[in-house]
């Protein structure tokens, strides 16, 4: 069989290199997008409950997590989520903001995979779906790619398969191994986005399964104040996925449960109602089953005009500082994302292209930058898909 010739072959259809593509074909370049999926764009059908958050109008690159805090400046400068938000208005695709910057398709994610293969169209994208990579090889400048018993060969390979995260639907850590085939040094991959597990004494808490409440959740110097939920295994909700990205394995995690109430709020319930319920006081500002199980575990009861200010004053302390010590998350099948990744000094913060290796590239998850939960993510996919595509 014949070998085709491009001028650039991108493995991975998901959001990276779908914009990657796009970009670089409707520049004039010959592509071929591959993926061993069947269809493209998986993550992002599932994403956002099924509308897609595809930005967040906030992003900065103080919001995103690499061993290189300023490589990310230059991609997302350069292609902001206004830009990108442009392209969905230009495709007549109705949006909604919600909290924290976030934007969803008011429809179905299904228009943002459409619009992104409309995108390739427009620059005569080639594709190659369904299709595994057996091997790849690089001599003479070029690159030799084995798809099951076909050959394809180009100048340019870009690396958008994205991490390990969510195995489900069928991610793996295939763009490591291809850069360690070519040297490029990875930064240990983790699950982000991630729910923790508990153990120990701690396990108690696995009767609240279902309970949600406003928190703002610690790790180190690092606070989000989002809603948290209880799991049968732990601790999970937007405030616990946030901090997930920044725990490690030993460092205790630290749970303000009453981030709305002002200091002294138990004494003044006190004076309020002297022969109120200690958990009565707790549970006008959380949720009853929680403020049962809390209670119970601060080892206070009664009326309260019969506790001193000092042990109110302490138990108030408490709350605002609930140190949880989780033994794991629940790994890459739960993780929205993967932290991690190919290193960002083995890259051009330009171009995203190798710098030991010339005209192989690395964009999106698969590199060591890892976003906030609420539509980071996929703005670092367009912006470093689009920095390759214009560089290739």
């Amino acid at each position: 069989m014949a070998t085709s010739h491009y001028d650039a072959i991108i493995l991975g259809a998901g959001a990276a290199g779908l914009m990657c593509a796009a970009i670089a074909g409707q520049r004039g370049r010959r592509v071929l997008l591959v993926d061993h999926a069947d269809q493209p764009g998986k993550k992002i059908l599932i994403s956002g409950g099924g509308r897609c958050n595809f930005t967040n109008i906030d992003t900065a690159p103080d919001r995103y997590l690499s061993a290189n805090p300023h490589f990310a400046k230059s991609a997302l400068g350069r292609y902001s989520a206004q830009d990108f938000l442009a392209l969905v208005e230009r495709h007549n695709i109705a949006w909604h903001e919600k909290t924290l910057g976030q934007l969803f398709c008011d429809g179905s994610a299904k228009q943002i995979v459409a619009m992104l293969l409309d995108e390739c169209d427009i620059g005569n994208v080639v594709h190659s779906l369904g299709h595994a990579v057996s091997a790849i090889d690089h001599a003479d400048g070029r690159f030799r790619v084995k798809l099951d018993q076909r050959d394809v060969v180009a100048t340019s390979l870009v690396l958008a398969t994205g991490g390990p995260s969510i195995p489900k639907m069928g991610a793996t850590g295939f763009a490591y191994d291809v850069a360690r085939q070519f040297g490029l040094k990875i930064v240990e991959p983790r699950p982000a986005l991630v729910p923790l597990t508990l153990g120990g004494d701690e396990t108690l808490f696995r009767s609240l399964s279902g309970v949600a409440t406003d928190v703002i959740a610690k790790c180190g110097k690092t606070a989000f104040r989002e809603a948290a939920l209880f799991t049968h295994k732990g601790l999970s909700g937007p405030a616990i996925l946030q901090i997930s990205s920044y725990w490690r394995s030993g460092q205790p995690v630290g749970i303000d449960f009453a981030p709305h109430q002002e200091s002294g709020w138990l004494a003044a319930a006190k004076r309020a109602r002297p022969r109120g319920q200690f958990g009565a006081a707790l549970a006008s500002a959380l949720p009853t089953r929680l403020a049962d199980t809390l209670a119970e575990r601060l080892a206070i009861s009664g009326e309260l005009h019969n506790i001193k200010d000092a042990a109110l004053e302490q138990a108030e302390h408490r709350l605002s500082n609930w140190n949880f010590t989780p033994n794991g998350t629940e790994g890459y099948a739960k993780a929205e994302v993967t932290a991690g990744g190919i290193s960002t000094a083995e890259l051009s913060s330009q171009t995203m292209q190798a710098k030991r290796v010339q005209n192989l590239y690395a964009i999106g998850e698969a590199v060591d930058v890892t976003g906030w939960l609420g539509g980071y993510n996929f703005q670092w996919a367009w912006a470093s898909g689009w920095a390759a595509g214009q560089s290739i």
